[in-house]
Formats: C-alpha cells, structure tokens, sequence
C-alpha cells in the first residue's frame, strides 16, 4: 500500500491558490503552502514519468533528485559526498540509503515513506574507502537484489550521476544503466502551485536583502563585506542555505570573474552582485547592478543596453513560444567582444529554477536556434542580460527569476531594476543646494 497521494501527472500548474505569500508561519485560517500536497505531487510526477519510460527502476545519487523524490533533507554539507541514494522501482514506495543517524530520524519524523524504506548505508565517500574494501560492491548486489526481487532485473535502470567505480559495479550484476537525469529534469521542468510559492519566497529574501546591500554600499568597503552582510540578512531571515554571493565592482566587472574578492569599492564604481541562496530547498539566482557615489554616461548606457535585452526577452515568455524567440533578443557574442557562443557562455542566457539552479530550460544562442524548447505553463527560470562599457572598465549585469503563466509570465524578482540606480553617499557643494524660498541666483 503507498503512502503517497497517488494522481496522474499534469503538464500544467493545477489552479490551487496560496494565500498570503511571503509569510511562512502555518495557520488554520487559510491555505498557505501545504507541504503534504508538496511532497505527494512530486512524487506522483516522478513516479507517473517512470511508468511512461522504458525504464524499469532510477537510482539517484544527485540530492536534488533524492529531495524530490523522498522529501528528506540533511543539509548542504552532504551534497558532493554522494554517499545518500534512492531507488525508486516501477509500482513501489522509494527506498532511501543515508547515513546511519539522518536513517533513524527520517523514520521517526518522516512519516510519509514506510519506516523500513528508510534505511542506513554506506558509501565510499568519493573514494575515501578505498575500492579493494568492496562498499561499491555490496552496495550494487545490494539494488541487483531488489530489482531482481521486484521482477524488473530485466529492465533498464536510469541513474542520474554516479561514480565510476559504482557506474562498473552495476554492471557487474548485469544491470543495464541508462541516463536517468534527464528524465528527473523532465519531471522538475514543470512547478506545481506550492512549487512556485517557494521560490518566490525564496526571491522575496533576496530582495530584502538587497535592500540592506544598497543602504550598505558606500565607498571604503570591500567586496567581501557585501557578501558577509547578505550572509547575515538571508540566514537571520530563514534562508536554508546561501550557495553563493558574487560581489564584483569596478574594473571586475569586465570580464565578470564568477568570484567576489577584497577589493575596495570605490567612487564611481559600477557594482553587480548575484545572490543564489535556498529557501525550503528552492533556490534563487538573482543579479542586480548598482553604481556607487554616480554614474558616467557610458555606465548609464551600458546598463540601458542590458535592461533592453532583458524586456524584449521578456516580451516573448508564454506557453507556446520557444527558447529560440528569446534568445534572439540576446547579442551575438562578437558584439560584446567574445569569438563565440561558448565563450560567451553564461553572460546572456536563462536556465531554470527549481531544487537546483540548473533545471529545464536551459535557453541560450549557443543551442536555441537548433535546439528549440516550448515554454510551458509552470516553468520557472531565471534570465540573464550583460553588457560591458566600451573601455572595458566597467560592465551590467540584470536577472529576473520569472514564472510562465497562462497570459504570459510573472516577474518574481523585484527589486527595482528598471534602469540604473545609484547608492552610496550623495556628495553636494554649496551651488548645489536648492535656494531658500523667494531667493533667486
């Protein structure tokens, strides 16, 4: 008997409202996000998604995929050990393999999964135990076991990532591995109703956090600083984690270094900054540009460049178009300065959101045009638009995180962006004050 509401899979967002969003606290006066109906639709997608493959069972390693699928959380320091795994079978409840102590509270506060699915286990840690020991060993005779007791040791089995070592023990117990992440992107590409209340949460932070990052920004502090407060306001404020700040000013910001350091901000400095934290597991990925003390004019029109990008890629999101009608409305890279799309890669483009930064779909001038994907109702990804000044000293940098609806998309990012603005101190002079009242000059 499962555990998990059992419904079939839709390619559209079912019309549950969310009342009050932005407020977290559960209340029994309205329906708010409801975590149970989270946690039964996705699994019923995943599950729905397995029985139209030829696929007779995946094993997920990504924690990603595991949250999805069984709901269960340890925290980021598990994600690149790859020591959690999940078996979901044809016609069965998952099974998932964690470390001994996350085991035994999945089965005591974890209800929705039967307490024996939840099972302690062993990896090699990334290599730690070396080979010879035989974890990846047992660990395959382990699944082969249960496939074969389930009926589908015949049928090819999708795995997401894996390591080679345990990629070769599959095999080994004649398992025949096929791409499973592919189809788990599949699944996640789509976000129900609570799906898309969380990252718009998640979006809401962020532009709090902004906020206090404009208020802060003032010649004489340092990149680092930055990021330490917007560490500071996302944690105080219920973030789960903070992946990443990118704190990049003045002549960094061209080319964009992906990495903030200890330099000191400066007068006139351009400043853009990208904030990718998680809020019940569903992240953000979010830029805005600031210029410090003023702005010259080429400053001005660099970021009125990228702003364009941006709206006419707006323009284009509604189900039925394809990534191929926005990404049209990016540059071609030789225009910014770069001999292709793949070194270009990653300063105009869009990627989804969900439980990872990188979902489906991925739309860039790199593949769009060959590669077309249709948007669809429920989508959520975020757009990125950049454009450097013609000296090369300074640069733009705009995202906006948006969801498809029927009449076209929604913006979840909302700190201000429509044009350039200015933080820091406002230096005056005396001719600049405005004369007291009947005086003239």
């Amino acid at each position: 008997m499962t555990r998990y509401a059992t419904s079939f899979y839709s390619a559209t967002v079912q019309p549950v409202p969310v009342a009050s969003p932005g407020a977290v606290t559960g209340v029994d006066w309205e329906q708010r996000v409801d975590f149970a109906r989270l946690r039964g639709d996705r699994i019923t997608r995943a599950r729905a998604a397995l029985e139209a493959s030829g696929l007779g069972a995946l094993i997920l390693f990504d924690m990603n995929n595991i949250r999805y699928t069984t709901a269960t959380h340890i925290g980021n320091w598990a994600r690149d050990k790859f020591f959690r795994c999940a078996l979901l079978m044809r016609g069965h409840d998952p099974i998932l393999w964690d470390i001994g102590s996350a085991a035994r509270q999945h089965q005591r506060h974890a209800p929705w999964n039967a307490a024996a699915n939840w099972r302690a286990g062993i990896s090699s840690w990334r290599g730690s135990i070396p080979e010879h020991v035989g974890v990846e060993a047992g660990n395959a005779a382990r699944l082969a076991g249960l496939l074969r007791d389930a009926g589908l040791a015949g049928e090819p089995v999708g795995v997401d990532v894996v390591e080679l070592p345990v990629l070769r023990a599959l095999e080994r117990e004649g398992l025949r591995v096929e791409d499973g992440h592919g189809l788990m992107q599949d699944v996640r590409a789509i976000k129900t109703a609570d799906e898309i209340a969380l990252p718009d949460h998640a979006a809401a932070l962020v532009d709090g956090a902004y906020d206090e990052l404009y208020r802060a920004l003032r010649p004489g502090v340092r990149e680092n600083d930055m990021v330490a407060l917007v560490n500071n306001y996302l944690y105080a404020n219920g973030s789960e984690e903070v992946e990443a700040v990118n704190s990049i000013s003045g002549e960094r910001c061209s080319p964009h270094p992906h990495v903030f350091s200890d330099r000191l901000i400066r007068p006139g400095d351009t400043a853009y900054f990208d904030i990718i934290h998680a809020f019940n597991g569903y992240r953000t990925c979010y830029y805005r540009t600031l210029n410090v003390g003023g702005a010259t004019p080429a400053q001005r029109e660099a970021y009125r460049r990228a702003r364009e990008f941006m709206d006419n890629a707006i323009a284009e999101i509604r189900p039925g178009a394809t990534s191929a009608d926005v990404v049209r409305h990016f540059p071609a890279a030789q225009e910014f300065g770069f001999a292709s799309e793949e070194e270009a890669f990653g300063l105009q483009y869009c990627h989804g959101l969900g439980l990872s930064n990188w979902e489906r779909p991925l739309m860039s001038r790199y593949h769009s045009f060959e590669h077309p994907v249709e948007l669809r109702e429920g989508m959520v990804f975020a757009i990125e638009t950049y454009w450097p000044t013609p000296d090369g000293s300074a640069a733009a940098r705009i995202e906006e995180e948006v969801v498809v609806t029927p009449g076209g998309c929604q913006l979840l990012t909302r700190f201000p962006a429509d044009q350039l603005y200015v933080a820091g101190t406002r230096y005056w002079t005396g001719a600049d004050l405005p004369a007291p009242a009947g005086e003239t000059n």
